[in-house]
């Protein structure tokens, strides 16, 4: 099992667009994704849209990434690399 901590640093947050590719990019992957908002409480797996959603994750917010599983290294480098290049956003 892999865990860290991730921030959301793109100024439109996780928002439906956002969600959508870390929910397609986590598909790709035999292990467990879990997102945890610590703030608040509320832990998403990241391979539903709906509980991505969930989190209401906005700009700066700082979620705990938890991977584990047969290929739980690839997941997580792919995960941290999604959310360090924003999305994809040039905001």
């Amino acid at each position: 099992m892999l865990e860290g901590s991730i921030r959301v640093v793109n100024r439109l947050g996780l928002h439906a667009r956002a969600a959508a590719q870390l929910v397609k990019l986590a598909g790709r992957f035999k292990s467990r994704i879990i997102l945890k908002r610590l703030d608040k409480e509320v832990e998403a797996n990241a391979k539903s849209m709906l509980s991505v959603l969930a989190l209401a994750a906005s700009f700066n917010t700082i979620l705990s990434l938890t991977v584990e599983g047969k290929d739980e290294a690839e997941a997580f480098a792919a995960v941290e690399r999604l959310f360090n290049s924003r999305f994809g956003e040039n905001e």
